[in-house]
Parts: structure tokens; C-alpha cells; sequence
């Protein structure tokens, strides 16, 4: 049998994405306990049995170890900070969380996205914690979507079946819906893929190519970062993605007036955006590299983007990173935009593209 260490069994564990819970419960004097957990399963439907598993060397295992009933509260996402809070020791886990009172007084955490009152029927040893089993006894749900953990970070969930949308002819609109929440779902772990450079989503608005969606980083390309922005076809990444990849009806005339304004303003093209527009096409992504400081950013930068296609070929989003110019090669074929490429090609299988 191959030896392990505990880090890179609990990093092996973490690659079970699972939704987060806390359980709370009651001691004899009345004084309530909550600790959170992802250790959380179903066990039986006839009778209703449900699991979950404590440290013993858990402050509240005491507690957990001798009361007759406990509430799992499964976390809807925005409740990441109750999560954290009654994943510390202490005794004021309960501060500032909205409860109600359940089943033999035990504390139920309000906005959650689902709870199950529970009596407790059994508990077994495994290891260094203590598995419990309990009966539900009372359900709620509610319209919250859950809260979900895996790979050591907090996660939001997504239906991954696309159903009727996939391949609907006339459907555009619902594809681009669904483009737009697939690729929102795969942003966090793009971005720690590509080593913390800002990334973005773009779809094409009623002003032209618009940003929709940024992900966080721990490294952004400025502090100035805003969605609703319209952005350059002819000078940007994303900009260029959209002239180079949309279908000319929609896209043509946009540039064409974009590009008058430029010779208007005395920058005439001179050839300039025909030479990137071929780039693009030939490498499936279109590129600005060395872009002068913007107001916005108030830095030199290299940028990619990457174009995401329905069942019928049209172009819905476009996936879009850029970073300060020292930070990001501009290699066509470097890691980052290799990344970006695959990525944008899952995300058009999933809606059904076939390439050509």
C-alpha cells in the first residue's frame, strides 16, 4: 500500500466538492452548540437517516456526544459568513445569526437553504471522530441556492445538464443565458488556473461589446475595475473578439463607425485592425499586447480573449483576461491563453458547438 501523509490525504479528499452544513444542538442547561460541517450524507429514505461525523476533539463534542436531538442546517451561498463563524472556537458562534427555535429547543438558522430536524439514534466510532446518525423528523426548504466546498475554497452550484436549451434552434437568447452562467461558474477556478489574472466576461449588448461579470483576484489588474463598461472593438482583446468571431451583420457596422471616429479623432487605421482581426482568426483568440495606460487601469497591459459559440455556430460570450504587461506573456501559445482556449472550447461543447 503507498504511503501518505494527512495533508495530501485531506488535499485528495478535497477534490469531493460537497455542500456545507452547520448542526446545532442543545446541552441539558439549555445553552445551544453549532459547529459547521461538510461531513454530511443521507443514509436511509424508509426510515428518513441522515449522517454526519465530529472531531472528538471538537470543543462542542461533549455536547453533540450526549444530546438527544440536533438541527443540520444546509447553507445557502450567501451565508458564507456563517460558515466561518461557527467554524471557529468560542463561545458567541451564535452572535448576530438570525435563529428560530425548533424541535426540543434546538436553534434553526433562518435563510438557510434547507434544514432537517433531527432526533439522534446512534453514534459509532470512526477513527478520530464520532459518526452520528440521526432521524429527521422535520424539513424545510427553501429557494436559496446551496452553498458548496471543495478544493479547500467555497464554491456556488450550477445545474450542469442544459436540457431543451442545447441545440434549440431560434433559441440564442436562452443559449447566451446559459453561456453566460456556465462560464460564471468556471470563472474561479480559470482565474487560479491562469495564476491570479483578472478575468472577465463580455457578451454583446445593445452599446456593443459589453463587461457583465469580473472574477475577484488576489492580484487585479487595477483597483478600477467596473462592469457595464463598453469597450473598444478595435483597440481591446475583448473588442477584437467580438469583430473577429460574431457574425458580420451584427458586428460590421459597429466597427466600421468605430473605426471613422478613430480617423475623425486623427488616428487613422492604416491597415492596422485588418492585421489583427487575420491574427485572431488564425489562432482562435484575439490579442492586445503592450496597450498603452488607460484611464481606467493607469497601467501598461497585455490582455487575451477567447470566443464561446452556441449549437449554431454564433458567438455568445467572450472570456477575456488582462494583466500588467510584466505579469503576462504575450506568447500566443503560452499557458495562460492555452488555458483560455480550452476552457472556452468546453464551455462551447457544452452548448452544443461542434466546430467546424
Amino acid at each position: 500500500m503507498d504511503a501518505f501523509d494527512h495533508r495530501e490525504f485531506r488535499r485528495t479528499l478535497g477534490a469531493f466538492t460537497t455542500g456545507v452544513t452547520v448542526v446545532t444542538t442543545v446541552d441539558a442547561a439549555g445553552k445551544p452548540y453549532g459547529v459547521t460541517a461538510n461531513s454530511f450524507s443521507s443514509v436511509s429514505l424508509d426510515p428518513p437517516l441522515i449522517l454526519w461525523s465530529q472531531a472528538l476533539t471538537s470543543s462542542s463534542y461533549p455536547a453533540f456526544r450526549d444530546c438527544e436531538r440536533f438541527v443540520v442546517n444546509i447553507l445557502a451561498d450567501h451565508q458564507v459568513h456563517v460558515s466561518n463563524q461557527f467554524a471557529k472556537s468560542g463561545d458567541d458562534k451564535f452572535q448576530g445569526i438570525p435563529i428560530q427555535t425548533g424541535l426540543g429547543g434546538v436553534p434553526v438558522i433562518d435563510d438557510s437553504a434547507a434544514h432537517l430536524e433531527c432526533r439522534k439514534v446512534a453514534a459509532y466510532p470512526g477513527g478520530d471522530h464520532v459518526v452520528y446518525i440521526g432521524q429527521v423528523e422535520r424539513i424545510h426548504r427553501s429557494a436559496h441556492r446551496p452553498l458548496a466546498f471543495g478544493e479547500g475554497r467555497y464554491m456556488v452550484t450550477f445545474a450542469h445538464d442544459l436540457g431543451e436549451a442545447r441545440g434549440a434552434p431560434g433559441n440564442a437568447g436562452m443559449a447566451a443565458l446559459e453561456a453566460v452562467r456556465m462560464a460564471g461558474a468556471a470563472l474561479a477556478e480559470t482565474c487560479e488556473r491562469i495564476g491570479q489574472r483578472t478575468l472577465g466576461l463580455a457578451v454583446w449588448g445593445n452599446q456593443g461589446a459589453t463587461i457583465v461579470r469580473w472574477e475577484p483576484s488576489s492580484q487585479p489588474v487595477s483597483p478600477y475595475l467596473q462592469t457595464g463598461v463598453v469597450v473598444s472593438l478595435t483597440q481591446s482583446a475583448t473588442g477584437l473578439a467580438f469583430a473577429a468571431f460574431m457574425r458580420p451583420s451584427v458586428v460590421d457596422d459597429a466597427v466600421r463607425h468605430e473605426l471613422r471616429l478613430r480617423e475623425a479623432e486623427g488616428h487613422p487605421d492604416e491597415g492596422q485592425f485588418a492585421l489583427r482581426l487575420a491574427e485572431a482568426r488564425e489562432h482562435g483568440m484575439a490579442r492586445a499586447v503592450g496597450c498603452a495606460p488607460s484611464p481606467r487601469h493607469k497601467v501598461m497591459v497585455n490582455a487575451f480573449s477567447v470566443p464561446v459559440f452556441d449549437a449554431q455556430g454564433d458567438m455568445v460570450l467572450a472570456l477575456s483576461t488582462t494583466c500588467q504587461a510584466e505579469r503576462l506573456a504575450p506568447d500566443w501559445d503560452g499557458e495562460v491563453p492555452r488555458i483560455l482556449r480550452a476552457t472556452a472550447q468546453r464551455l462551447s461543447a457544452r452548448l452544443g458547438y461542434r466546430g467546424e
